[in-house]
This record gives structure tokens, C-alpha cells and sequence, in this order.
């Protein structure tokens, strides 16, 4: 009775290692993806298809406006009212020009306004006085004239104080640089103590608007027809595009998606490409004017090739693949392929044409000439299913078969 026992003991044991044997004999073969015979070889078949390609083509971001801030008088810069990247809103002071000369001036224009106001208003009263006398004939035309004359000419004055007192209040405003539009400022060239004038080279600084950010980039121009071919008006063509991303020069993506709203009716014959614009929502202030990304352009191929990036061989520099023969061999074979993927799939330029079959899994055990069983990828799923199925039912004979 005890030997029984034992016996029926070492059955079990054995048959639980070798089942957990046939486990990872299935695991090291890599679940699904493996060969589930030793000449069977999972093939497809290649046929057109469209594909969902992306191009990449070097950008500049812009602000919708990067206004030069220009001193409008001359003078020493004595404060600085914002900081470099600081966001300013429209008429916020940005610098300071020593206001003492034109503070000067325009209190003189405003005391030679009062001064020709009074004068004004002394040769007024003279004017009706003499006017009085003259209609009751007690002064001459010619004095009646000169008192109308004098009249004229403090009315003269008075305008021209006017005028001055308003330019000497305009440069005194000019000491004070204002922001001209929402934004956010650039360097500064200048600093306090820095004598400044209209005519210097470089400006004060750099307001930027970046709500909205523009990004220019190159198009070329057999694209550009390929994308208009359907014709209608620029609005409906611009409309029609797709909308665009953004990968910055971390290489990140930028959350949010652009649209085509601008495209140059000049190609540059040296490049063959055309210039369009993009615009970017902007709110949370990434893109800065002057930065350099990537445009992110989607589009589909139609009538294409596709074979999958794992059913290739590489050899200096070259791609191959192997080809099913009617006979059951496989034929070593190499195709051209485009610059283009994604990431999955190579689109074949050269070296199959539609209906040919290729191995897609196992190719590193593959040779040229070699005799295979094909199988599809319906039949090596079923094959594995039921391989998990026997041996979770103990069927070790037929698990690996």
C-alpha cells in the first residue's frame, strides 16, 4: 500500500514539472508571437492600402505682433518700470527718460499760453474802444485798422502758444515709454544711466503679443498642389487642411493643435517651396517669439505598400524580407523603402508588388531557400489558444504538437 502511494506520488510530481516545463517552453517562445512548429512560419499577405503618414518641416515661432519700442525723445533712461519677460498690458510704463528739460519746456509753453491769452484779451477791448471811436469819427481809418491788425496778430500768437504748449506736453508724455499693446517684453539693450534718442540702433526692448502665436515654415510645392489639386477658392482650400502640430525644441509635443490660416502666392525658385503660416493658441505662454520648432504636418498615402518594420532583415543599410514561393520556400529579397513611417510599418517603394506573401514572424531563422510551412495569423492564434487549452487539461501529449 505504501509503495502505491509513493508511486502515484512521483506520477504527480513528474507530470506537474513537465507541465511546468511545457509552460515555459510556451513562454520562452514568446506567447503569441512565436513559431508554434518547427517549419511553420506565420506569413501575410501585401496588398495596397492607404497609410497615415506625418512630415516634419523646420518652423519659426512668431507673436502676432513684435512691436520695437523706440524712445520718441531724447534723454538719460533714470528707471526701468518692468522687468525682461515680464507680460505688460496696453499703456503699462515700461521705461523712464529724464523728464527735467522737458518739464522745462512745458511749463514755459504753459506760462507763454496765459501770457498770450492776456494779451489777446487786452487788444480785444482795444479793438471795440477804437471801433466806438472810429464810427464817431474821432480817430482815423488807418488807427481803427492797426488796433483790427494787433487783434489778428495776438489771435496769431495765442495759436502759436497753443501749439507749443501742446508739443512741450506731448515730449513730457514721451518721457514715460508705454507699452502700445498687450504683450510680453523682450531684452533690454538699455539700461538706467543709458542716453537714448530717436535715432539710436537698437530699440528699447520688444513687446510681443503671444495669445496667438504665428509659426512659418517651408512647403513644398509639389505637396502644396497635391493638397489644392481639388481647386475652389484660397479660403476654402485653407479651410480644407488639417490641422497641424507642434514638437519643440525638447522635443516634445505641444498640447495644443494649429491651423493653416496663411499661404504665399510666391515660390522661392531656389528652395521649390512656398511659405505658409500656421496659427497656435497660446494661453498658458510656452511659445516665446524668435523659437525654432518642427511643424508636424499629417497626411495619407493612398495605394501603398505596408509591410511590417519586425518581417525585415537588415543588412548594411539595406532591407530585405523573405517572399513565399509557390512552392513553399521562401525567397531572400530586398526592398526599397521611404524616408517615411510610422513607426510600425515601412511603405515599400521597390521589391514586392501587391499579392505577394511574406514571412512576418520568426524571419531571424529564416534562409534563403528554405521550405515552410505558411500559416496564417487566424491559424497560429488558434493553434496557441489550444496549445494553453491542453495543457491547462493536462493534454501534454498534444500541447506541443
Amino acid at each position: 500500500m505504501n509503495m502505491d502511494v509513493k508511486k502515484n506520488r512521483r506520477f504527480s510530481s513528474s507530470r506537474i514539472a513537465l507541465l511546468a516545463v511545457g509552460i515555459s517552453v510556451l513562454t520562452a517562445c514568446g506567447g503569441q508571437s512565436g513559431k508554434m512548429g518547427d517549419d511553420e512560419f506565420t506569413v501575410q499577405e501585401i496588398t495596397s492600402t492607404s497609410s497615415n503618414q506625418m512630415r516634419q518641416y523646420p518652423a519659426t515661432i512668431k507673436g502676432l505682433q513684435d512691436i520695437e519700442i523706440r524712445p520718441q525723445v531724447s534723454g538719460f533712461i533714470v528707471k526701468l518700470c518692468v522687468d525682461e519677460g515680464a507680460t505688460v498690458r496696453k499703456g503699462q510704463a515700461l521705461f523712464q527718460i529724464d523728464p527735467t528739460q522737458y518739464q522745462a519746456a512745458f511749463d514755459q509753453a504753459a506760462a507763454g499760453v496765459e501770457s498770450a491769452k492776456a494779451n489777446l484779451k487786452t487788444l480785444t477791448e482795444t479793438e471795440a474802444n477804437k471801433k466806438m471811436l472810429h464810427e464817431q469819427k474821432i480817430i482815423s481809418d488807418f488807427e481803427y485798422q492797426t488796433a483790427i491788425n494787433n487783434l489778428l496778430t495776438a489771435k496769431a500768437n495765442l495759436a502759436q502758444a497753443e501749439a507749443s504748449y501742446t508739443a512741450a506736453k506731448q515730449n513730457l508724455g514721451f518721457c514715460t515709454v508705454t507699452s502700445p499693446s498687450d504683450g510680453v517684453i523682450g531684452t533690454f539693450p538699455y539700461r538706467i544711466g543709458a542716453l537714448v534718442s530717436p535715432s539710436v540702433a537698437e530699440p528699447l526692448t520688444t513687446v510681443s503679443q503671444i495669445g496667438d502665436m504665428y509659426v512659418y515654415f517651408s512647403f513644398p510645392e509639389k505637396d502644396l498642389l497635391n493638397l489644392t489639386k481639388a481647386g475652389g477658392t484660397l479660403k476654402e482650400q485653407l479651410e480644407k487642411m488639417p490641422a497641424v502640430q507642434l514638437e519643440l525644441a525638447d522635443g516634445s509635443i505641444y498640447a495644443e493643435k494649429g491651423k493653416i490660416d496663411a499661404v504665399s502666392g510666391v515660390i522661392d525658385q531656389a528652395t521649390g517651396s512656398v511659405s505658409m503660416r500656421a496659427i497656435f493658441p497660446n494661453k498658458q505662454n510656452i511659445l516665446r517669439s524668435g523659437g525654432m520648432a518642427n511643424v508636424i504636418f499629417p497626411y495619407v498615402m493612398q495605394d501603398v505598400l505596408l509591410v511590417p518594420q519586425s518581417a525585415t532583415v537588415d543588412i548594411q543599410d539595406k532591407k530585405f524580407v523573405y517572399v513565399l514561393q509557390p512552392d513553399s520556400t521562401v525567397k531572400y529579397t530586398e526592398i526599397k523603402i521611404s524616408n517615411l513611417n510610422d513607426g510600425k510599418n515601412y511603405i515599400v517603394l521597390d521589391g514586392l508588388t501587391s499579392g505577394d506573401k511574406i514571412a512576418v514572424e520568426g524571419v531571424t531563422r529564416l534562409n534563403d531557400g528554405m521550405k515552410i510551412t505558411p500559416i496564417t495569423a487566424a491559424q497560429r492564434e488558434a493553434k496557441y489558444h489550444q496549445a494553453l487549452k491542453d495543457q491547462s487539461e493536462g493534454n501534454l501529449a498534444t500541447a506541443f504538437n
